[in-house]
């Protein structure tokens, strides 16, 4: 017996009766007659293999006095038709009266099989359908089991699937059942449509959004799969992003989705009433909770009198508010925010009612579906346990933490009654997902050339939720290794302790004379102070040494030796050159690199010992591609905690970014730092470096103080002061789909780097191989002081103006520049176009 189901464009296109009706035929088989009331043990039963007569007698249940009447006959027979044991049931009468039980019972399933599906692997459907081996064989489960495979399928975007079950009779009344699956393409979003919106417009609404529109890179992502339950989250995401936005009244009425069969995918509209804009017209706090001064609370009020209405600051603001009265004693203190609507002026009066709530207690925390991840891993992102006061925000910021973990597909908290009325169970329910990375990453930038690197991560370590990564980079300029760990709750605090180690290799290259090897240890906590505040801690020990080749380094302090100018070509030079000097040229006699590079080298291996901390505050919209928001970092770090450097350096850094018009994204972008010195003199390497980092259309090393002499490497020596100032705008391509994830930029930079306090001079002995020199029979060394440094350290600002091209691509984030110096130093070098990116895979 062969029945076939099939599914198109997510409507079920055909239903095959399976055989004949379960549902006995109840006119001529039975009749009513007072004779039938018999008692159970009249009853016999014939056709039964497996089940037993006691046991079908007991569906019929006599009334009083024992006897079995005409409803008693009716409810057995339907209970024993629900049972799904039998293929069909008859009650008959015999002689004198006797009830006769035919029943037909249903095959035993001997095996399931599923053939054709190559998405989805076996062990997933066997956990989905309700037939299982050895069990019994019903018609309708299987029914049910088909309609489950294909909402399987439908879930991963296939709606053209087909489903035909296929039963295959075996001897003593067992059959294998086998679901034959034609699975289709893929059927993807062809279309993502708005309609009612007015001040936002539908591209912007796409980044709100998670559903995509299908293009020729979908198949590396699956966020243009048409997924109804994605669809109506949607619908929720554009309603809080407008709520968000001041629009109070704004209703998102449908999300209509229509299936093309010529496009083969879905049309999704939304049809938004957007209402008008309000902006908070005025804030109260009230309590009705006996000596509890409302006013106290103002400080945790994120709402403003004149600022758009918001409704993620409204409801920040309460939970702010009831925690803090909570730790004032009020542990069932309720906020409950209010807002009466100026339809003229278009405003809203906020106000935030305190009231005492009722006295409810947490009698247990359930924790369900955590497979892998430890209990307390979860209840430790609790800030309430069992036996406190139910607190609601409390349970909000419970939740959200560990939806932000990204260890479960899902998380939900609901609440169930508790053994008495003023007792609740929090039910959390979760999924796990997976939570460990292998990675093979590539790249290339005009700084670092080609780059690769391979690295193995897992965020959920052991299901105890650490996480520990190990990498190794190799590049065309750069390599390295690191192994990172971080304990996020050290000793059961909310405190992250984390541990690095790396070693590092920059090689030479066009911009830099000299290559540098580093390996250094990195203890750090990091601390959140509140959602959008964080600080951390660290302490750092490194061993840096220069590496130079040969030719830049065998030096001679003879300048008669192998470079003799003459008086017209010294006075030539930039600046000119001294010839009454005894010491200094031969320090360069033969094109060498700079003298700081040199007695960095003199002085082989560096230890450095640093105490630092960075302080973030970060309130962007989104970390990854932001449009709104500030991100501040400052931080400081201090040398001299043992090891072989002293210094203090300080560094700020500001991003502003702000929605305009028509999509475009103002930014605005700040930074600065001070190199101070403590005890020991700076060296070259303590310097801050900059380039495009700081203008754009600079080289890498190709801003500040650089040694002039015209027969050196001329390398930069770095500053002790640095400042920018930038400002972006970022539009997108209007003409070209949302998902390619390509927009320009256009831009303006300025900044400066001076003030070089690094060595000028150093002193060489008469030895084979004197410091900072490689030995050579040509330019043997010699004794004295090599002070011929000469560097430029002025002031210029430098400036530029630029566009780019930013592409959020799968491979990664690229960005391409090409900026135009404006004003410059005399000896900086410029490079106008800059390219970086790279990927994962």
């Amino acid at each position: 017996m062969k029945f076939g189901l099939r599914l198109r464009g997510g409507l079920l296109a055909t239903l095959i009766m399976f055989g004949a009706p379960v549902v006995a035929p109840m006119g001529a088989a039975f009749v009513s007659s007072p004779a039938l009331a018999q008692t159970v043990q009249s009853i016999s039963v014939e056709g039964n293999r497996r089940v037993e007569v006691e046991t079908i007698r007991s569906y019929f249940k006599p009334g009083p006095g024992g006897r079995l009447d005409q409803g008693a006959i009716d409810d057995g027979l339907k209970a024993l038709i629900e049972t799904g044991l039998f293929q069909d049931v008859k009650i008959n009468r015999g002689a004198g009266g006797q009830i006769i039980v035919s029943v037909v019972e249903n095959p035993v399933i001997g095996r399931i099989a599923f053939e054709g599906n190559k998405k989805i692997k076996d062990e997933q459907l066997t956990a989905e359908v309700q037939s299982k081996a050895r069990g019994t064989f019903s018609r309708a489960m299987v029914q049910s089991d088909t309609l489950r495979i294909a909402e399987i399928y439908r879930r991963s975007g296939r709606y053209d699937v087909r489903v035909t079950p296929e039963v295959i009779e075996q001897p003593n009344n067992r059959v294998d059942l086998i679901f034959t699956i034609e699975e289709g393409s893929k059927t993807g979003v062809k279309s993502i449509d708005f309609v009612g919106n007015v001040a936002f417009s539908s591209y912007r609404l796409r980044d709100v959004i998670k559903t995509r529109e299908s293009n020729l890179l979908s198949f590396l992502g699956s966020g243009d799969i048409y997924d109804p339950d994605r669809v109506e989250a949607d619908r929720d995401l554009i309603r809080r992003f407008y709520l968000k936005n001041g629009f109070a009244d704004v209703q998102v009425v449908a999300a209509l989705t229509e299936y093309d069969p010529e496009k083969k995918g879905f049309l999704v509209t939304f049809k938004i009433e957007e209402g008008s804009q309000y902006r908070v017209g005025a804030l109260d706090f009230r309590s009705s909770i006996p000596n509890f001064d409302p006013s106290s609370m103002r400080s945790f009020s994120r709402v403003n009198v004149g600022s758009l209405y918001n409704v993620e600051s409204v409801e920040k603001s309460v939970e702010d508010m009831q925690i803090e009265a909570s730790r004032r004693g009020y542990a069932f203190a309720v906020v409950r925010p209010g807002g009466d609507r100026n339809f003229e002026a278009h405003t809203v009066s906020v106000v935030f009612n305190i009231d005492e709530g009722p006295r409810t207690y947490i009698e247990r925390i359930n924790l369900r579906g955590n497979t892998r991840t430890r209990d307390y891993v979860i209840r430790r992102e609790f800030d309430i346990s069992e036996g406190d006061a139910y607190n609601r925000a409390l349970v909000d910021r419970a939740e959200r933490r560990l939806k932000n973990l990204d260890y479960f597909k899902t998380v939900k908290i609901t609440t169930e009654p508790g053994s008495s009325s003023d007792r609740v169970i929090l039910v959390v329910d979760m999924e796990e997902k997976s939570t460990g990375d292998f990675s093979v990453s590539g790249g290339y930038s005009t700084t670092d050339g080609a780059l690769a690197e391979v690295s193995i991560s897992e965020r959920n370590l052991l299901g105890r939720g650490l996480f520990a990564k190990a990498s190794v980079t190799y590049g065309q300029y750069a390599r390295g290794y690191s192994l990172s760990f971080v304990e996020p709750y050290l000793l059961d605090y909310r405190v992250a302790l984390g541990l690095d180690l790396y070693q590092r290799q920059q090689l030479s290259n066009s911009y830099i004379s000299y290559g540098t090897k580093t390996l250094g240890f990195s203890p750090r906590l990091g601390f959140s102070l509140r959602e959008d505040l964080s600080l951390q801690l660290r302490y750092s020990i490194y061993r840096q040494e220069i590496t130079l080749p040969s030719y830049l380094a065998n030096c001679n302090n003879n300048p008669g030796s192998a470079f003799n100018p003459s008086p017209a070509f010294a006075a030539s030079q930039t600046p000119p050159l001294d010839l009454t000097s005894t010491n200094g040229l031969g320090c360069y006699n033969d094109g060498e690199a700079s003298l700081p590079v040199r007695k960095e080298l003199a002085n082989g291996k560096t230890l450095t010992s640093a105490l630092g901390y960075t302080l973030t505050y970060n309130t962007l919209d989104n970390n990854k591609n932001p449009t709104d928001g500030l991100l501040i970092d400052f931080r400081q770090d201090f040398a001299g905690v043992g090891g072989d450097v002293s210094y203090l350096k300080t560094a700020a850094d500001g991003k502003y970014y702000a929605p305009l018009v028509s999509d475009i994204v103002g930014l605005v972008h700040l930074q600065g730092g001070v190199l101070t010195k403590i005890s020991k003199d700076l060296r070259m390497l303590d310097q801050f470096q900059m380039g495009p980092n700081l203008v754009r259309g600079f080289a890498p090393n190709g801003i500040g103080p650089r040694d002039l002499n015209p027969f050196g490497t001329q390398d930069a020596l770095g500053g002790t002061k640095y400042w920018g100032a930038s400002f972006e705008l970022q539009m997108p391509f209007w003409f070209l789909p949302k998902e390619v994830g390509l927009k320009g930029a256009v831009y303006a930079d300025a900044g400066g780097l001076y003030d070089y306090k690094g060595p000028t001079s150093w002193t060489l002995t008469n030895e084979v191989n004197a410091p900072g020199c490689i030995p050579s029979t040509v330019n043997p060394s010699s004794t004295g002081t090599c002070t011929g440094l000469v560097y430029d350290d002025s002031k210029v600002i430098r400036s530029s103006v630029g566009v780019g091209l930013i592409w959020q691509s799968p491979f990664g984030p690229l960005r391409f520049d090409y900026a135009v110096p404006l004003s410059k130093g005399k000896y900086d070098r410029t490079q106008e176009f800059r390219f970086g990116g790279g990927t994962s895979f």
